[in-house]
């Protein structure tokens, strides 16, 4: 069967495998052309960066040559000493990829486990492996009539459209436009295992009209200014086992002492931030990643923050602790 391949006549593109140091004055960044042309001389952009240069070297298998293509495995050596790694992209100075930490997709789930909204899993896309989460799936489709189903999760086999977010801008293309660096697959972060396929559709515009500002008052100043460090002690366990009354206990302890504390206790938080979830597993799985991201802006203010909750999946309280970092993070089963 004859294949259309034309990806050589399309915008240049190269994720980055790897960083290539041959030797003591030579680094170049290796990796397969997704799509494109390029040449010695010629000029390309670092993505998600923005940072530009030009080629020094293009080098293959058996040596150097004048130009790669689509589908070459090559080292590109560039002329300026910059900023570039595993997962970042080279591409066409025009033309270039959408950078972005949102974009909607069609998801093809693959495992037993249904799919969480919510629910931090990691994304490995174009040699990145990132923490990632679908915020919102639009709709199920139908795979004898493709119709579009409401629907909250997907199960085994089940494609649907949704949108997902990430912890960090990414470079990519739209599926429709290059296979290679549109797709990308979901891991289960507790077990490992590929739990779904996916595509992307598009960029999300409005993961390009918000920015992260800077403080001029940061994290450090504020511990200094408590005089202790932040840390999240995260209890766990079932219903009534007493993680309420002993996370209040420590709190007191704390307080007796110094320590400049916050007691986040699942009953309470289910009165005002999370009163409109109820107690599906999807709605428990939001309900722990909004406590999450309560307790690391209180560690950013420089708090001990007590959480109480059931957190019954693993799952969760692992992206919790991603979140926090596990230096702040103490996990107490109770």
């Amino acid at each position: 069967v004859a294949v259309d391949d034309r990806r050589a006549d399309r915008p240049f593109r190269l994720p980055v495998q790897w960083i290539n140091r041959a030797g003591t004055d030579f680094r170049g960044a290796a990796g397969t052309v997704a799509q494109g042309r390029v040449r010695v001389g010629g000029p390309v952009a670092v993505l998600p960066s923005g940072l530009t240069t030009t080629i020094k070297r293009i080098v293959g298998g058996s040596g150097d040559l004048a130009e790669a293509q689509a589908g070459d495995a090559v080292t590109l050596a560039l002329d300026d000493d910059i900023d570039i790694g595993r997962g970042d992209m080279l591409a066409a100075m025009r033309n270039r990829p959408a950078v972005a930490d949102q974009f909607s997709a069609h998801i093809v789930w693959l495992s037993d486990e249904p799919l969480y909204p919510g629910r931090s899993y990691l994304m490995k896309i174009n040699h990145n492996s990132v923490p990632a989460a679908v915020t919102e799936l639009k709709y199920r489709i139908d795979i004898d009539t493709l119709a579009r189903l409401a629907a909250k999760t997907l199960a085994t086999n089940e494609i649907g459209v949704g949108n997902l977010s990430l912890s960090r801008p990414l470079a990519f293309d739209a599926y429709a436009d290059n296979r290679d660096t549109g797709a990308f697959i979901l891991i289960d972060r507790a077990s490992n295992d590929t739990v779904a396929a996916g595509m992307i559709d598009f960029a999300l515009r409005r993961a390009t009209n918000i920015h992260r500002h800077d403080q001029t008052v940061g994290p450090m100043a504020r511990t200094a200014l408590m005089g202790h460090k932040p840390a999240v002690l995260w209890f766990t366990g079932l219903p009534a086992s007493g993680k309420s009354t002993l996370a209040n206990r420590v709190e007191a302890a704390l307080h007796a002492r110094g320590v400049h504390t916050l007691l986040l206790d699942g009953d309470n938080i289910r009165h005002g931030l999370n009163k409109d979830l109820g107690f599906t597993e999807s709605d428990r799985v939001e309900n722990i990643r909004r406590a999450g991201e309560v307790a690391k802006l209180m560690t950013e203010a420089g708090l001990v923050v007590l959480c109480a909750f059931i957190s019954p999946f693993a799952a969760e309280r692992r992206a919790v602790r991603d979140l926090i970092g596990d230096d702040m993070f103490v996990e107490i089963f109770v």
